[in-house]
């Protein structure tokens, strides 16, 4: 590796070409970074005697061309830096070509020397060749020639932003600031110094790439640069064309969350995917072709699911359905779905069953108030229940099984939370009154164009008052925003605060009303209490027939409980050959075995699939098993474990094998006398405190 400082214009004017791999990541600033260098470069040239250093440029000399004269390198780190200098000097050229301005040091013949090779043809015309989808778009702006209906968003911002502020009176200081820009020229020899190592070197210091790029860098780099091409056209290129460029860089990061919880049953945050995905390509013995070729297949289902791009319009309102619902946490279980249900193990009908299944198991759940902390773990598990050859019926018994705040809130629960419940104020209030409304009719009600009506008005008139009764304000305050209460018009401000007969009534009334929430109101005489609890409990049977609970007889789901009992029992040690006899961490096991067992005459230890629990009352510690580590799952709170080695790991939402908050790892014999003061702390949170060895 060689550093050198050199001025960026000398650096672009010497090289013949920039290229940017297949392996890096699109152009990604936006117009806020593009302003930040902007404003960084007028500054410095308004001083005298200042340069302005703006970081290095990272690249290899390309093998491949050593014996022509033709200089081309690869850029490492400083594609972002050099594009949007880049397109600086194309906008000032546009600029001084339309108003006809030359300087001694600046005029379009001399910025082209910084932007193309003239004796060049071709691809090699040009100073910087970006990505595929990054290129075209830079090369109509460097040739003026029309972008095309699939350009590049942010070339295309950027590049507007910046003639924007060239054409509004900074061209003198622009012009001297290019001139004092400064970078470190870092030349990296080729067989010797690592890029994947750099590559995660930069993303360290916070210098570098996003999660989901360390890992296409790191599939794609295993191979020969001719290879590298051919894996990216095949596999990764696609899968950019389905998020499409917004979606790529707000969405990509999450669905290789998603994909590594569907392989592995543990939930990443989100900046330390590329590390799990790392430890899960470690743990198979395949090709990365193989994982190219995968993660392509499930983007396709993600971007089905999550992105409003299903072509199947049955499928499609489902997903919509469940996408409003916010549920990020289902996608693994649905991608697993998906995947089946492509391979023929599972038919269209039977797929969408399952799907309306977790839109109620969430929609329920929501107007109950239970808890939601718990979800993805619950999903994560959810597949590990499914019977394959009673595919709908095993997944009925999974979610009848679930209990306490995991559990399918049954129809009597459900009813009386959604007749009472404030739903006027319920982030899902939309979504709610949408299906509602549309249930059972042909002629779909977008319920964004109406306005929510209250029937007993939000501000009672004195006249209202008289009419509810002696008990007018327990009446409001009781029922005002409830589901009886509540119904669609586009004609708000005419009901106002007016009589309910008036409202009914009147043109354009609820009695002439086409939106079928209003049915019920074309026969009522009095709004009174018993109206609005009558109407509530109509709709309520409604929402019973929309969000339904997946029925099963008792006796196939005694069944399934039998079936899923002998299954937790018949686990061993055998199952986790890591920590089993002859295992790698077996003498690491064995002694924290050992002691955990000795904290109290209470504890017992109980061997689950994915973990080994260890129980008083309940579980406060699991040892999840890797092959160079245990991982210890603490049932206790963050904010309550006492670890002055910062060694802990805060869980809380985010989902693992484990059931605690708090995780740590073991990965030495010298390591396990301070974690046991910390599964003591765990066992002493489940007594209740009562335990203070």
């Amino acid at each position: 590796m060689k550093a050198v400082d050199t001025e960026l214009l000398k650096l672009i004017k010497n090289t013949d070409q920039f290229i940017v791999p297949i392996y890096q990541r699109t152009y990604s600033w936006t117009v806020r970074e593009c302003e930040q260098l902007w404003n960084d470069m007028v500054r410095v040239g308004t001083l005298n005697n200042e340069t302005h250093f703006i970081g290095s440029i990272v690249y290899f000399e390309k093998e491949a061309h050593q014996n022509s004269r033709f200089n081309r390198v690869l850029v490492i780190d400083g594609q972002q830096r050099l594009t949007t200098v880049s397109l600086i000097l194309a906008a000032l050229s546009k600029y001084m070509k339309m108003k006809s301005i030359s300087t001694d040091d600046w005029d379009p013949a001399k910025i082209a020397q910084y932007l193309i090779n003239n004796a060049e043809k071709g691809d090699n015309k040009y100073k910087i060749m970006l990505s595929k989808g990054d290129n075209p778009t830079f090369q109509a702006i460097i040739d003026s020639t029309d972008m095309g209906e699939r350009y590049s968003i942010r070339i295309k911002e950027n590049y507007e932003y910046l003639f924007k502020k060239i054409s509004e009176g900074n061209f003198e200081n622009i012009t001297k600031g290019l001139l004092k820009i400064k970078v470190v020229d870092v030349t990296l020899q080729s067989g010797v110094d690592n890029p994947q190592l750099i590559f995660e070197s930069f993303n360290s210091t916070g210098l570098g790439l996003a999660e989901a790029d360390l890992i296409r860098n790191y599939l794609l780099m295993l191979h020969p640069l001719e290879e590298q091409d051919r894996l990216y056209e095949n596999y990764w290129y696609p899968m950019e064309v389905m998020f499409g460029q917004v979606n790529y860089s707000l969405r990509f990061d999450r669905f290789v969350r998603d994909y590594l919880t569907l392989k592995t049953g543990n939930i990443n945050r989100l900046d330390k995917i590329y590390v799990g995905f790392k430890e899960y390509v470690k743990t198979t013995d395949v090709e990365s072709s193989h994982h190219l070729a995968d993660l392509k297949r499930f983007s396709e289902y993600y971007v089905y699911i999550a992105l409003g791009k299903e072509p199947d319009l049955q499928l499609k309102g489902i997903f919509t359905d469940i996408n409003a619902l916010r549920v990020e946490v289902a996608y693994p279980f649905i991608m697993q779905l998906y995947f089946d249900y492509k391979c023929n193990l599972l038919s269209k009908g039977d797929f969408m069953k399952i799907l309306r299944a977790i839109e109620s198991y969430v929609f329920r759940r929501s107007i109950c108030g239970v808890p939601t902390n718990s979800m993805n773990k619950t999903f994560a598990a959810l597949y590990g229940k499914i019977d394959i050859d009673h595919y709908v019926e095993s997944l009925y018994a999974a979610l009848n099984l679930m209990d306490s705040y995991r559990r399918f809130p049954k129809n009597e629960e459900f009813k009386n939370y959604l007749i009472s419940k404030d739903v006027y104020n319920y982030n899902n209030r939309n979504y709610l009154l949408q299906k509602l409304e549309n249930f059972g009719s042909k002629e779909y009600v977008d319920v964004g164009k109406y306005t929510i009506e209250h029937i007993m008005p939000q501000t009672l008139t004195d006249q209202w008052k008289e009419y509810l009764g002696s008990d007018w304000e327990e009446i409001f305050q009781t029922y005002l925003h409830t589901l009886g209460n509540l119904t669609l018009t586009g004609y708000n401000s005419e009901l106002s605060q007016r009589p309910f007969l008036e409202k009914k009534t009147m043109p354009k009334g609820f009695a002439h009303s086409p939106i079928g929430l209003n049915e019920t109101l074309s026969s009522i005489e009095e709004w009174r209490k018993e109206e609005i609890e009558q109407r509530a409990s109509i709709l309520a049977d409604r929402a019973l027939k929309i969000w339904g609970y997946p029925e099963i007889s008792p006796e196939d789901i005694e069944v399934y409980k039998k079936k899923e009992i002998i299954k937790e029992e018949n686990y061993t040690l055998s199952d986790h050959p890591y920590v089993d006899a002859g295992g790698p961490m077996n003498y690491l096991f064995e002694d924290l075995r050992l002691r955990i067992l000795n904290i109290d005459a209470s504890v017992h230890e109980e061997i689950r699939k994915l973990y080994i629990a260890y129980k008083a009352s309940t579980n406060f510690v699991d040892l999840i098993p890797y092959k160079n580590k245990i991982k210890l799952s603490l049932n206790i709170d963050y904010d309550k474990i006492d670890d002055p080695q910062g060694r802990c790991r805060d869980v809380t939402d985010l989902g693992t094998w484990g059931n605690g908050n708090v995780e740590v790892e073991i990965y030495s014999e010298d390591q396990v006398d301070y974690s046991m003061q910390l599964i003591k702390q765990a066992f002493n949170n489940i007594q209740g405190g009562l335990y203070l060895q």
